[in-house]
């Protein structure tokens, strides 16, 4: 049964806001009593600030039913408006104690970015900044800034998509990869070798724009290409290999060149060490194909000025600097940018 509220006069004055943390976790589970485990208080302490808060807002916030609550309009409104101001004060209070004890950097990044490129250089920051603790959130959702509880993102994006003042670490190439062993079993000089192998590719690319341009197609279509017909049935019927494989990540893709279970379609900066130590070879050096795609480095707002955040990304840029060069990427100043 719905809750109606009819003040005998407008309201005016600002609502307190100690019941809004109450009210925010009862919206966010719509169920009391999970609020209040969530809250460490009883169910009837949250019952009451809820009850309060409708007195002081002068409407319902919530239908109540017998074994369920849901959003009112009202309560829609006033949620749109709590649960990003509660982040704001929750981030603004994690920076305020992170400032008064250790000095720390928090990153979110993509996995296969984290674990391929991040992760195996930040033993030398760790060397050159011990004071200064990491922490890494590797995730493929990209998250709002203005609120997350993160000093600065790792993107991959395409530039008309990037937000205003991002950096640019470098761009990439693709190129066909295999572990030394394979190529010593197989001979690869020319396209049509590769029908002799196991091809891997990123098995979600063709239903992604702009990750098209990881997939052999593309590569294909560039070194190959045919005057007529569908472009993936083209691809296809030029080069079938032994049998196809497909991962999601590109930390899989590679993992299975490494292993010799194919020849992979592997992104530069990403296998720019391995290429270096000779765990992978290039078979076909000359047919690199550039992709549109580059990565970023994107500031948090908040976090420009702390001297823990510069020095990681003074450290970033440099070496970002170093993969530039070991990929031949020279970048196109109008897309280059500095922090302040």
């Amino acid at each position: 049964m719905s809750q109606a509220l009819t003040p005998s006069h407008p309201r005016t004055r600002p609502i307190s806001a100690g019941h809004l943390r109450a009210f925010e976790a009862v919206a966010r589970h719509l169920n009391f009593r999970a609020a209040a485990e969530e809250l460490s208080l009883t169910q009837s302490a949250v019952s009451r600030q809820i009850q309060s808060l409708e007195d002081e807002v002068g409407s319902a916030l919530f239908l109540r039913h017998t074994r369920s609550v849901e959003l009112t309009g009202a309560g829609t409104i006033l949620l749109r408006a709590a649960g990003s101001a509660l982040e704001r004060i929750d981030a603004a209070v994690r920076q305020i104690r992170q400032s008064a004890g250790r000095r720390s950097v928090a990153i979110t990044t993509w996995a296969s970015f984290a674990s391929m490129w991040l992760i195996p250089r930040l033993e030398a920051f760790q060397r050159e900044h011990p004071d200064i603790d990491i922490r890494i959130d590797a995730t493929d959702a990209a998250v709002d800034l203005a609120t997350a509880d993160v000093d600065l993102a790792l993107r991959y994006a395409v530039p008309d998509t990037i937000a205003a003042g991002a950096i640019r670490l470098f761009g990439e190439q693709l190129t066909p990869v295999a572990s030394p062993w394979l190529l010593r079993e197989h001979r690869i000089a020319t396209l049509d070798d590769l029908a002799k192998v196991t091809l891997i590719e990123a098995g979600d690319a063709h239903r992604t724009r702009h990750l098209e341009y990881l997939t052999w197609q593309r590569w294909l279509d560039h070194y190959a290409p045919t005057p007529t017909g569908n472009a993936r049935a083209r691809s296809k019927a030029r080069l079938s290999p032994q049998r196809w494989l497909y991962f999601n990540y590109a930390s899989q893709i590679v993992q299975a060149a490494l292993t010799g279970q194919g020849v992979a379609l592997a992104r530069m900066p990403l296998v720019a060490e391995s290429l270096a130590s000779g765990d992978l070879v290039e078979p076909l050096p000359a047919m690199r194909l550039d992709s549109p795609l580059v990565y970023w480095l994107v500031l948090a707002p908040r976090s420009k000025t702390r001297p823990e955040v510069k020095a990681f990304c003074d450290w970033l840029l440099r070496e970002a600097e170093r993969t530039r060069a070991a990929i031949g990427d020279i970048p196109d100043p109008d897309t280059v940018d500095h922090i302040d």
